[in-house]
Formats: structure tokens, sequence, C-alpha cells
């Protein structure tokens, strides 16, 4: 196999540890903190685990090592989409097992969380590894979505592990992901396995922080990214002078990726999916919203602009979100096999406009035809819309097109508008991680292992003070059951990981709004360019500007 020369540079790239995990194993020590409490329902959260709830959050420190010497045998999945970095959190925990103890093993089961059902492994060693450091994507076990979440899985799994001779898992995952492993580590707790479960927090949507957890590992590159994309878009539109670029970014249930790529890139428009919500606006609102800066730059000569939308936009629409209730409503059952027996649009048009109240059918009649029937492909497993197929940067073009036309026939509009659409998604998830994330990713990994050594189990591994210098960071543990709430879940209530939203209060978001005006009427971009992986500091290792706003860096 032919290797880039990139490929074999950051190969050799050594990843920055927190200055409490350098300088060997035998001298990093614990040193506890406060007992710790769900973020709400916490005497629900309490019941359903009693063996892990309520335990210290943790600090490494530098110090005499006391955890008991002994062999260990460690499995880590992959689970969930790709997030860039994935990989250096396993070569980070195969690093930090190895300088324990050179006969020390690390497992890693295939495709996610089923190979832990279907026991499907390798056992890595240093040439397999090496093969993958630094670098993106999955592919060195790959990963999957199967939840674990049912005890005959848990039996199973406990099984393959007592086979092995495992005693510890690690799993690197999203929200979900990280509240299987919690409930994983407590029914291993609870039948006295023996079993320690350490979860990674991993998502490109940056929607898995708090507190604790100020950055999901991922995020920072593909938001690099993206915004290398949108600023290579902007520096064509303000070179062609001709288009208007709709742009969705990966974000189903949070904004943060939009809101990171804004920041980093300064378009006319973005939208913020939770202030949308905020604002009770809708579909008519926001399309105004956006031909309000379309006329504006028209009125300057300026027939060009960049919107970025996105990806979930359109649940945050309140309007909308009835409309797809009641969609998902009016094909539930054998309903849906009567609709996809009917042969024309226009049958099926007339099947909806009488299953739909007058005002959702309002909103379904505002909309394209290509989006219309978009509403209508394939339903997700629980027969539901699916959201993400919603092309909703054309949507949106094609109701400020309809906008300018009826500005246009009353005077106020005398501009050209042309339209292009990209989705960016794919693009993201698997690049060359930035320093930040090699180093924050491979960090979360070596601390996975401490805290294996130190026996916690049902812990989430943390790194903070991610703003400053990698030697400044704070490595620890907190666990998992702090973040976690109490919701609603295919008609039961289950304990999740509570998703982080944009805060309208907080400040990359005021940031935004305070510069939004000049940069919807001004051409104000700002061109990234492609992420550094060599030259000064301030140019290579530089984390978010969500995070820089956050901790006022």
């Amino acid at each position: 196999m032919k290797l880039s020369a990139l490929q074999l540079a950051r190969y050799a790239y050594q990843p920055k540890l927190p200055g409490m995990l350098r300088g060997g194993i035998g001298e990093i020590c614990v040193k506890n903190g406060e007992p710790t409490q769900s973020v709400a329902d916490q005497e629900k959260i309490a019941a359903l685990f009693p063996n892990t709830y309520g335990k210290n959050e943790i600090t490494f420190c530098k110090g005499e090592n006391t955890a008991p010497a002994k062999r260990q045998v460690v499995g880590v999945i992959l689970s969930g989409g790709q997030a860039p970095g994935g990989h250096n959190v396993i070569c980070g925990l195969y690093d930090a097992l190895k300088a324990t103890d050179q006969e020390n093993v690390l497992y890693g089961f295939k495709g996610g969380p089923s190979g832990l059902i279907d026991d499907d492994y390798i056992i890595f060693d240093d040439e397999y590894i090496n093969a993958y450091r630094n670098t993106g994507g999955f592919d060195i076990i790959g990963s999957g979505r199967t939840k674990l979440e049912t005890e005959e899985q848990f039996a199973i799994v406990a099984e393959n592990c007592k086979k092995h001779g495992i005693n510890a898992l690690v799993i690197i995952g999203g929200d979900d992901s990280n509240t299987n492993a919690a409930v994983l580590a407590e029914y291993f707790a609870a039948n006295g396995s023996g079993i320690q479960v350490i979860g990674c927090p991993k998502t490109i949507d940056g929607d898995l922080k708090n507190e604790d957890i100020e950055c999901s590992f991922g995020f920072d590159t593909a938001t690099k990214t993206y915004a290398e994309i949108v600023g290579n878009i902007q520096r064509d539109a303000n070179s062609a002078k001709k288009y208007w670029h709709f742009v969705k970014v990966m974000g189903r249930s949070a904004s943060h990726v939009a809101l990171e790529t804004a920041l980093k890139t300064q378009p006319n428009i973005c939208l913020i999916g939770e202030e949308v919500a905020a604002k009770k606006m809708s579909l008519a609102a926001i399309a105004d919203y956006i031909a309000d800066s379309v006329a504006a730059r028209a009125a300057k000569g300026w027939n060009f602009g960049v919107a970025i939308i996105p990806e979930g936009i359109v649940e945050f629409v309140p309007e909308f979100s009835v409309l797809i209730a009641e969609i998902n409503e009016l094909l539930a059952g054998a309903k849906a096999d009567a609709f996809n027996a009917l042969p024309t649009w226009e049958e099926k048009y007339a099947f909806i406009e009488k299953g739909l109240t007058k005002e959702s059918m309002a909103v379904f009649a505002i909309l394209p035809q290509s989006i219309q029937q978009q509403l209508f492909l394939e339903r997700d497993p629980h027969g539901n819309v699916q959201v993400s197929l919603i092309e909703s940067e054309k949507l949106f073009s094609e109701m400020v097109k309809a906008n300018l036309k009826a500005r246009k026939a009353n005077g106020t509009y005398s501009g050209k508008f042309s339209a292009l659409h990209h989705f960016l998604g794919y693009e993201g998830r698997c690049a060359f991680p930035s320093n930040f994330d090699a180093d924050y990713c491979y960090s979360l990994g070596y601390n996975a292992f401490m805290l294996i050594q130190y026996g916690y189990t049902g812990y989430l591994s943390k790194v903070s003070n991610l703003s400053k210098p990698a030697e400044e960071w704070v490595a620890g543990g907190m666990p998992i059951t702090k973040m976690m709430n109490m919701e609603r879940r295919h008609g039961a209530d289950k304990p999740v990981i509570r998703k982080a939203l944009v805060e309208l209060d907080g400040a990359p978001f005021k940031f935004f709004q305070a510069h939004r005006a000049e940069w919807a009427v001004e051409t104000c971009y700002v061109y990234p360019g492609a992420i550094q992986y060599w030259g000064p500091s301030e140019v290579c290792d530089a984390t978010t500007v969500t995070l820089a706003l956050e901790q006022n860096k």
C-alpha cells in the first residue's frame, strides 16, 4: 500500500500529554474531589445506579502511584459515527498499558458494540498500532451503532470478557454510547463480575459537553475542515460575485458545528436552531430574515453571499415539528401501506390534505414539492420521518427565491438571485486530526488506562483546561451518572446523558449575535485555510473559537 507523505509524517508525531501524565506511570497519583449527583432526577437516577451513583470526581497529580500491581487485560470499542482522533484514543490507551507492563494486553472488538457480543476481535501489537497513529477514521477496528441495553446482551459481553480474562472495557462514543457504558458498568458492579467500564467523550456535533467535559473529541478537526471549505466557497463567491451559496453542516440535535464554523469564517447568514426555537420562528420568518440580507447586499451591487444551515434546523421550527408529528401519526401502522399504494403524487397529496390539520396543511403547502416528497421518503425504524434526509439548504433557498420574487413585484428588490447548494457532512468525520485532537485524544486514552489501573468504573475519561497549552491540561475522571437525566424514549422513561445545546446566553453565541448584523450586509469573510500541523503553536495547536470564548481566552 502506498502511503502519502503526510501520513508518514503524522505517524512520527508525538502527541502532547497533560503535565501530570508525563514522566512515567509510576509517578501518577490520585486526588479525590467532591461526591457527585446527576444533573436532574437525582432520586430516579440514584435508584437505577445504586452501585455506581454519587462517586467522587477525581484528578490525577504528580506523586507516587499507589495502584495495586496486576496484569491488565483491557478491551476497547469504537461506537457510533466516526470522529477524528478515535485512533489516538486507542493508541494512548495502548501506550499507557504497555508502559506499565509489557505483558498487559489490549483487545480491539470489531464493528462497535456488536463485536463484544459476537466476540469478534483482534489483539493489538506495536506494528498494528503504529500504522494508525495520528490518523483519521475508525478503520483500526471499525465502529457500529448496536446499543448495549439489555441484560441478555450484558450477560453475553460478561461471558466473552471472562473467556479472555478481560478486566476492563473502554467505550469510545457519544452520549448514547456513554449512557450504555454507565448501564453496563452498573450491571457488572451489581453482578460482581469484576469488569470495569470507562467511557471517552466523542462526537463531532459538540453536544456532549458540560462544566466537566469542555469539548468532545473530533469537534475541533471537523469544524476546522468545514471552515476551510466554507472559506474556499466564500473566496469563490467573492470572486465570481454571482451566487448565493447555501451550506448545510452536520449537527442534528444542536447547532454547535454551525456556530463554530460561522465564528471561524464570518458568513453572511448562519441559522442557530436553538435561537429559532426560542423565538418560535416560522419557516416564512426565517426566509424573510435571509432575504433581508440578500436584498441589502444587492442594493450594494453584491448579488452573492453565503448562508450556513445546521442539519437539524427544521426540527427547531415549532410549526415544522408539529407538521412532522402529524405526518408520523398520519402514516402510522397500516395507513402507511395505503399511502404508498397510491400511484400518483396528486393522489398522495389529496390523502395528505385530508389527514393534516388546517394549520399544518398551510405549512406543508408552502414547501417546494421536492421537500414535500422528502417528508414521505423511507421511514426510520420507529416509523418516523427521517429529518436528516430533508434538504433544508434547498428548502430555504427556494423559499428565499419566492420571497424575493414578491419583493421584486412590489418594487423593494431589484437584484439577481442564483443559489448553489452544499452539504458538508462526511468530509469532516475522518479527517487527519488536528494537533489539538491528536493530543486531546491520546490524552483521553492514556488517562482511561489510569482510571482502570486505579480501579474506577462507570467513569468518563476527562481532560480539562483545554484552552491552555497541553502542559496545563488537567486529567482525571467523573462518574458518567453526573451527566444524566430522565427522558422519554420510545414510550418509556430512560436515563440518558443530557445533550448540550447552544446556550443563547453563552459567550460564543453572544459574540456571534454582536457581529452578525454587520456580516449579513458587508463582506467580512475570513478564509481559515487548511489545518496546519507544523509551525507556530498559535496556528497549529489552537483550539476552537467556541472554547476560547467560553474560557475568556
